[in-house]
């Protein structure tokens, strides 16, 4: 009795749960159908206005001189007298709560002076003029090695390292014999022998000298007669060790590269320009550059070289800055640094903002606010790019209005109203008929669909009435 009682409740929960869905179901379907549900009747928000004809809201250029269907049985759209504007050709009127809606936004254009400014990336580098190898002009043995690692900071003069040469030794203890016969034979009633003492003295003072023996050392070796084993090599300027080449203890031939010191008190920059911006530069501007991990610090320098040519792989022109570094070496090589050229055109022009321009490849088009909530396209003729905006050339004038968004929107609507103001001069209006229009399209003999589910709307709820040719037999 109870399982049987259990069934009952179970059904009759299910019966409910169904019929509710259905109602729900039906109740949406209902709402979105009248919600949807096309009307050929002006709105009560444009009674009032005249209606110059009726389109097809599939091919606005399918007119119609009165309400009705189009040919694809859809309801016709009215156009209204406000809709088309006067002026010139593709001009369309758009009422404050339709520009709102869309966003539409103008800026009026003035004259001002034209600065344009030129950002790229660029890479920092060395100074290649700064740049010093130190290399022996005797062989022997590194002995001692005082800057032993690359990257270490060197001032002035400072020891580098100390090198033992044979060779050293032999050309010292030939100066002291020559200095030994020259003041020997400085008395000599033969001036021919001391004029030879002299200038073997000075052969090898000479030689001493070719092998970057300092005039202090040959001064002390000339003053003491002690022979030094090893030959100092110092710095040229301050600077960071880039290359070593040499370890301790190591052999080294003359010509050899032991070290590269760069001088980074001064430093190059690399920047990459793009092709069409090459006109605006010039030697000696000025450049600003700004790095990533020093936000609000700018750095400024000048331009001292332009490449001659492009390079082939990004087609940009690349220009060298030089700029002077910090005591503490702010400037890194092979930092990246954000470039900044500002470039002085001189002359004062009519400049519009970039996203007031369309650009459709053969030509610029800037949208013009009209009086009366009109708005109208103007061709206009670009000159440079100056950040943000164009210099024009032609088409517009200082105190027009031009659209800065939702221009496209209107673009869209004022070409295919001047489309369909072409065809309505050049081809008279289809024939209307009112109620239903014919349901035909040119060119195709198909019989109308009525809504009484005659024709071809029978057959197909009729399969027996639907016949299928018999198939060909094989050959």
């Amino acid at each position: 009795m109870n399982r049987t009682n259990r069934k009952r409740t179970w059904i009759t929960w299910t019966i409910l749960t169904l019929a509710a869905v259905i109602l729900a179901v039906g109740g949406t379907a209902f709402y979105f159908l009248n919600l949807t549900q096309p009307s050929s009747e002006p709105s009560a928000s444009r009674q009032g206005q005249k209606v110059l004809y009726w389109r097809s809201p599939m091919n606005p250029t399918e007119t119609y001189p009165a309400p009705g269907k189009d040919r694809m049985g859809m309801d016709l759209v009215p156009v209204y007298e406000g809709a088309k504007a006067s002026g010139p050709p593709g001009t369309i009127t758009i009422d404050p709560a339709t520009r709102q809606n869309i966003g539409v936004k103008t800026v009026t254009l003035v004259r001002k002076r034209l600065n344009k400014n030129i950002r790229t990336i660029g890479r920092v580098a060395y100074d290649e003029t700064r740049v010093r190898r130190i290399t022996p002009k005797i062989g022997g043995w590194v002995e001692r090695q005082e800057v032993n690692f690359t990257g270490q900071v060197v001032e002035k003069g400072q020891q580098l390292l100390t090198i033992y040469s044979p060779d050293l030794v032999s050309s010292q203890e030939e100066y002291l014999v020559a200095l030994q016969y020259q003041r020997r034979l400085q008395q000599s009633p033969v001036s021919g022998i001391s004029a030879g003492a002299d200038s073997l003295l000075r052969a090898t003072e000479a030689r001493l000298r070719y092998w970057d023996i300092s005039e202090a050392q040959i001064r002390t070796l000339r003053e003491r007669g002690e022979i030094t084993r090893t030959m100092a090599l110092h710095a040229p300027f301050k600077g960071i060790i880039v290359r070593k080449n040499v370890p301790e203890g190591g052999y080294v031939k003359p010509g050899q590269n032991l070290y590269e010191i760069a001088d980074i008190s001064s430093i190059w920059v690399y920047a990459d320009i793009y092709e069409y911006e090459t006109p605006w530069l010039k030697l000696g501007q000025e450049a600003e550059i700004t790095l990533a991990y020093q936000p609000g610090k700018t750095y400024r320098g000048k331009i001292i070289y332009i490449y001659p040519y492009l390079k082939n792989m990004t087609r940009t022109l690349q220009v060298r800055i030089s700029f002077p570094n910090s005591d503490d070496f702010d400037l890194k090589p092979d930092m990246w640094a954000n470039v900044s050229i500002k470039v002085d055109i001189n002359r004062q022009g009519l400049a519009v903002p970039v996203q007031a321009v369309i650009r459709t490849g053969v030509r610029d088009i800037a949208l013009v606010a009209l009086d009366g909530d009109r708005f109208a396209p103007r061709e206009i003729k670009l000159g440079a790019q100056v950040g943000d905006e164009f210099e024009v050339l032609k088409g517009l004038q200082e105190g027009d209005r031009v659209v800065t968004s939702a221009q496209f929107l209107i673009n869209s609507e004022s070409s295919l109203q001047a489309a369909i103001d072409k065809m309505r001069q050049t081809s008279p209006a289809v024939a209307p008929t009112t109620g239903e229009q014919q349901q035909t399209m040119p060119g195709m003999k198909m019989p109308a669909m009525k809504k009484n589910g005659g024709g071809m709307s029978k057959k197909m709820n009729n399969p027996d009435a639907m016949t299928m040719p018999a198939p060909h037999p094989k050959e």
